[in-house]
């Protein structure tokens, strides 16, 4: 089996490789190629990558290369973690939205608009060679915003699905507290990516008992603690939303923290120089701890299992797992190719005969919920169709309907900062 990660130069990767090694009967993997145009970098984490393998007795060869069609040729799957423009573009997503007083955030707001427009064309590009290269090769997007880059893909008819660490992060929180193996943890999980909720937390499977209830009288203070709301909100809601939630639970809070402190991309840049520091020690040959605080915490085992699923090899991947993939009548208030994170069938047929993540049913969701899913759903769409078309009316309309903006001249002035600060990225601009 061949797989190919794009961006294969990133901090992350050393974490991906460990669970590639851990768990090689889950996904046995005969060759890696790491593609990234970063030379330097690449070489590091490439030389780190190799030490991994072999301290583990790992058999697969791994190999580096900045040659994108190369690298892709013959593969079973290509992973995509790209960022275009790198931290210091981060920053800025980071920056600018907060002096027009909106939250700095690269996924979320006026930020994660700026990264799907820097992002969308270059993953269209590169999965038109994958499929020049490799036509039945799947493509696994962890790339962010996970769910406008994966309705793109899907758009342009690409085997494509969309990976988030969120859910498992949440799962292994949740088996930890209720003292079970993860494996043993259900997600009700619903929404689009960075817009989630868990609406039970079932023992067994799909069908299992609700532990939600018992988990939230027992530990909701530890559980409200971990994603930063007030305890009290959980009681009234009755679900767990993800920690996404509260840039719109509270939003003028969390600019002003944001406000008051350095930018998460200034901490991660200096954090990755310390790590590529430390991949540059010959000795090393395991994952720094160091890369914890990185961010993309079980990112290894989501990938592994989802590509062991995908591709029908190796053992103890579960066909079922939380991705984002088109609704297709999921729920039935957002347009079928709108994409949604739930769970999912991996290895299933859709109703149009196409393999790959069939969701599974979702219960009428409560208004509360399903009516800013379609809201932000509203503005996936018109981002998408920013990023694919270009133009600052259509940068202005995304603005416009996204319900942490929603107001004309505020609309006006982000667009005005967007644009500013990503000429170089953007070629219509």
């Amino acid at each position: 089996m061949k797989l190919a990660v794009v961006g294969g130069g990133s901090t992350y990767t050393p974490e991906l490789i460990d669970g590639f090694a851990r768990l090689r009967d889950t996904l046995p993997v005969s060759e890696l190629v790491l593609i990234d145009p970063a030379a330097e970098r690449l070489e590091l984490v490439g030389g780190l990558a190799r030490r991994i393998f072999a301290k583990q007795d790992h058999p697969g060869t791994i190999t580096t290369t900045a040659d994108l069609d190369a690298g892709v040729a013959g593969a079973d799957a290509v992973l995509l973690q790209l960022r275009i423009g790198g931290q210091a573009a981060r920053l800025q997503d980071e920056t600018w939205p907060l002096e027009c007083g909106c939250v700095g955030q690269e996924t979320t707001g006026a930020g994660g608009l700026a990264k799907a427009l820097r992002t969308v064309p270059v993953v269209l590009d590169i999965a038109e060679r994958v499929r020049r290269a490799s036509p039945d090769a799947w493509i696994i997007d962890f790339t962010n915003p996970v769910g406008i880059v994966t309705r793109a893909l899907l758009a342009a008819g690409h085997k494509a699905v969309g990976l988030c660490n969120v859910a498992i992060g949440l799962q292994r929180k949740f088996a930890a507290l209720l003292e079970l193996a993860p494996s043993e943890i259900h997600l009700d999980h619903v929404g689009l990516n960075h817009l989630t909720w868990e609406l039970g937390v079932r023992r067994g499977g799909p069908d299992g008992a609700d532990l939600l209830p018992g988990l939230l009288a027992a530990h909701g203070g530890a559980v409200a603690a971990d994603l930063r709301l007030p305890k009290a909100v959980l009681d009234r809601l009755g679900v767990v939303p993800s920690y996404y939630l509260r840039y719109f639970y509270a939003h003028d809070e969390v600019v002003r923290e944001l406000g008051e402190k350095p930018a998460r991309a200034a901490e991660v840049a200096a954090m990755e120089r310390e790590l590529l520091a430390l991949y540059a020690d010959p000795g090393l040959d395991e994952k720094p701890a160091l890369l914890a605080g990185r961010g993309g915490a079980f990112y290894s085992e989501a990938a592994v299992d989802l590509a062991a699923a995908l591709l029908g090899d190796g053992a103890g991947a579960s066909p079922i797992q939380v991705v984002n993939t088109r609704n297709a009548g999921t729920l039935p208030f957002l347009p079928d190719d709108a994409v949604i994170e739930v769970q999912a069938r991996v290895n299933g047929t859709d109703r149009a005969g196409r393999p790959g993540p069939v969701p599974l049913a979702v219960p009428r969701l409560d208004p509360l919920y399903a009516g800013l899913i379609a809201h932000v759903t509203a503005y996936e769409e018109l981002a998408l169709d920013a990023a694919l078309r270009g133009g600052r009316e259509r940068v202005f309309r995304a603005m416009l309907a996204h319900p942490l903006i929603g107001q004309f001249d505020l609309a006006e002035g982000l667009t005005d900062r967007l644009l500013a600060h990503n000429k170089e990225h953007l070629a219509w601009a």
